[in-house]
């Protein structure tokens, strides 16, 4: 067993406010994604840069959270629905927790279709350019779930298995740690290598939606199930049930692109 590391969810504290790893997490990856989305070929010919890309990130980052949050009520706490609807300010209380990567993957879809048309861009084009580097805050915000000590695995007893704090004394898997490298690292490096290549559009995209749905998919059986759903037909968890979505749609969509997109 490894000890679990103690690190502070705060990076810093002054009054009131503090800076969270975790939100710290999300800025790095925003970040990655502008500087790494007009290195790629297809971008530039997009003219994704500049201002442009500025304002290509920032209504990605409205997508992600405002989709995050309200996918986390939905997909997860729908049988509080009423409590929401009553406490309408809890929707946006995002520093009390709850972010939902499928809801964030809808608003960031949304966001950037509306962008692609006031630019008058491809909306296939344009996901193309984004996706490669989505992994790489996918990771991030997995390391920041980490030291939060939160979405921790399933017991287990395995040599690197770790006690959370918030997981009762059992060792766990530290999914988190599987998920930054499953979702971020590999993915990645997958999708970055794809992109250099003369795919037709919609092909990285719709390997993005395959690869992540697979790789989370998997990864979920060594995750410890949200308390309040638990298993799905007994073995499944609300993630599962998402990624699945995911793969049926991701695949129809490559079907799509490699029999009729030029």
């Amino acid at each position: 067993m490894i000890p679990y590391p103690q690190i502070n969810p705060e990076l810093v504290r002054i009054g009131p406010f503090a800076v969270r790893w975790y939100g710290l997490m999300y800025l790095l990856g925003f970040m990655a994604a502008y500087l790494l989305i007009p290195r790629q070929r297809k971008a530039q010919n997009l003219g994704l840069k500049g201002e442009m890309l500025q304002d290509l990130i920032f209504w990605l980052a409205l997508g992600v959270i405002v989709g995050g949050r309200l996918g986390y009520i939905l997909f997860y706490q729908y049988g509080n629905l009423y409590f929401y609807l009553t406490n309408p300010l809890e929707i946006i209380a995002v520093w009390h927790g709850g972010m939902s990567f499928h809801g964030g993957f809808i608003g960031s879809v949304l966001a950037g279709y509306r962008f692609s048309v006031k630019k008058n861009l491809s909306f296939v084009d344009l996901a193309d350019c984004v996706m490669p580097v989505v992994p790489i805050g996918l990771g991030l915000g997995r390391i920041g779930n980490f030291i939060n000590g939160e979405l921790y695995g399933r017991p287990t007893d395995v040599p690197w298995a770790m006690v959370f704090p918030n997981g009762g004394p059992v060792p766990r898997h530290p999914s988190q740690l599987y998920e930054a490298l499953g979702e971020g690292l590999l993915l990645f490096v997958l999708l970055w290598s794809l992109q250099k290549r003369n795919l037709r559009p919609g092909i990285i995209t719709a390997c993005f939606i395959i690869g992540y749905g697979l790789i989370r998919f998997f990864l979920e059986f060594f995750r410890e199930p949200d308390p309040q759903i638990g298993f799905i037909m007994g073995i499944f968890t609300m993630g599962q049930v998402l990624c699945g979505a995911m793969i049926v749609l991701g695949s129809g969509f490559l079907i799509y692109c490699l029999r009729y997109k030029n």
